[in-house]
């Protein structure tokens, strides 16, 4: 490992660093910030018992092992990868980096308020690089009038096949775009404005400093387009690639960088009030509930909330033609296998993406897996406790909202996609464990803003507006009180 990363951590509690793996080592921005999609590379993944392979077995046979079988797969499915930084950074107080410095143009994509929800469609599943594309009223400007991602393409398919449920004001126009789209009729972007459930379109001139992005961030905005001086844009600035700039060059930002090898239980982030999605529920409860609640992603769990997958509104890409809308009434479970499958085919090799840490993770740890597998949010899960004399993971007692299939669900046409194996046998839920929190790319941004001294707004305020109900109540951190458990059967 390159002593560069251990710098700041000789005095590290022996203990503590028993319990959470070594941080994955981290690669140079300058390889990483202007490319199409960020992908670790892996090295040849060689099994535990290839590892074990002619050492002598240990005579102490019953000492307390220091790492869990949780963590040492970790650490096979995530080998540590070079560590290169761009020397451009090297000096320089983060908050002088100009946002323009972390954009390209090449993560800009266009289409137009009268482009069709199709067109716009292809567009978006080509951006790959930056997974939204900028609606402007017509191709002789480059001014931004709103954007269209996931979010809006997966609330665009439920009012499509009839899921969707509509305020009373919007009745009509969901109707009307459900009949047309059925009787293949273009729809433009123009008339389904209002069924999208839109942040605030935020705006940063290529000159401003990263201390006025984090802000931003920090306070619950997931991204901003960043214009030159005539308002054109020229690149869009998300919180997960600013999350990569400071994993990757945290190195060079002292304050940020001492922050890595702490606790999550001890830097205080994350959630324990947390929405998830039953295994054996249909797929259009895990999309109602991230179109309502304003959620790019939800965890999938068992009977016994062990975590065993998750379900992204990137995933509805999956779901863009008519053949596959069988899968809607399906189990999440079932697409979990779908989306696996996929990405086996893309990559050509296995792939059972892990998106859940522990409390006993330490924050680079947490920050290299959302890096690594390009996500908005990780599930905290009970772990073991770390050795024979500390206590165990405490009892946090989370809310977790967990819808079951509903007797009600519209049914669909199209004959059913082969049944599945039950969700105690998919991969994950032997390497997992209970789901007891949530940590978010706001949470963590915001923890670095405030660290530097900076002040973001309070980012629930911006989550109250991104739900659509108002059940929800202001979301503590993982180490607070206690909450009760709410399971809806």
């Amino acid at each position: 490992m390159d002593p560069n990363a251990n710098h700041s951590r000789v005095g590290r509690d022996s203990k503590e660093a028993s319990i959470s793996p070594p941080p994955p080592q981290r690669t140079g921005s300058a390889s990483s910030l202007h490319k199409s999609g960020h992908v670790i590379n892996h090295s040849h993944r060689s099994s535990f018992a290839e590892n074990l392979r002619g050492l002598p077995p240990s005579p102490r046979n019953q000492r307390h092992p220091s790492f869990t079988q949780a963590a040492i797969q970790e650490l096979l499915n995530h080998p540590p990868a070079p560590r290169q930084h761009n020397p451009r950074f090297t000096g320089r107080d983060w908050r002088d980096v100009a946002v323009g410095e972390l954009v390209s143009k090449d993560d800009v994509s266009w289409v137009e308020m009268d482009t069709s929800v199709e067109d716009a469609t292809m567009a978006l599943l080509k951006n790959t690089s930056s997974n939204v594309v900028i609606i402007r009223e017509d191709a002789n400007t480059f001014i931004p009038a709103s954007t269209f991602d996931f979010n809006d393409l997966n609330a665009y398919i439920l009012v499509v096949v009839g899921l969707a449920h509509p305020p009373e004001d919007l009745v009509e126009l969901y109707d009307m775009v459900a009949n047309k789209a059925q009787a293949r009729i273009s729809i433009p972007l123009r008339d389904v404005q209002p069924i999208f459930k839109k942040e605030s379109l935020i705006t940063l001139q290529g000159d401003e400093d990263l201390a006025k992005a984090i802000e931003i961030f920090g306070s619950g905005v997931h991204r901003v387009l960043v214009t030159n001086h005539a308002g054109e844009v020229v690149g869009i600035l998300s919180q997960l690639k600013l999350l990569e700039f400071f994993w990757n060059e945290g190195v060079n930002f002292r304050v940020i960088d001492d922050l890595y090898p702490r606790l999550l239980r001890d830097v205080g982030v994350g959630s324990q009030q947390i929405i998830a999605v039953n295994a054996d529920s249909p797929l259009t409860e895990a999309l109602n509930l991230m179109n309502q609640e304003g959620l790019s992603s939800v965890a999938v769990v068992d009977n016994g909330l062990n975590v065993v997958g998750n379900i992204s509104t990137a995933d509805v890409r999956l779901l863009t033609n008519a053949t596959s809308l069988p899968l809607l009434q399906n189990s999440c479970m079932h697409f979990i296998s779908v989306i696996l499958t996929e990405k086996g085919v893309e990559k050509g090799k296995d792939s059972f993406p892990v998106f859940y840490v522990n409390p006993y993770s330490t924050l680079a740890h947490t920050v290299a897996k959302l890096v690594a597998t390009q996500s908005h949010r990780m599930w905290i899960v009970e772990s073991a406790s770390p050795s024979p004399s500390a206590p165990g993971t405490p009892s946090l007692g989370p809310t977790v909202f967990v819808p079951t299939p509903s007797s009600s669900q519209t049914s669909l046409t199209g004959s059913h996609f082969p049944s599945v194996p039950p969700a105690s046998t998919l991969p994950g839920s032997h390497l997992s464990g209970r789901l007891i929190g949530v940590v978010t790319l706001t949470d963590i941004l915001n923890l670095f803003a405030r660290s530097t001294g900076l002040n973001p707004a309070d980012p629930n305020e911006q989550r109250a507006r991104r739900r659509r109900s108002s059940s929800s109540s202001v979301r503590p951190s993982i180490e607070s009180s206690r909450a009760s458990l709410d399971i809806r059967r």
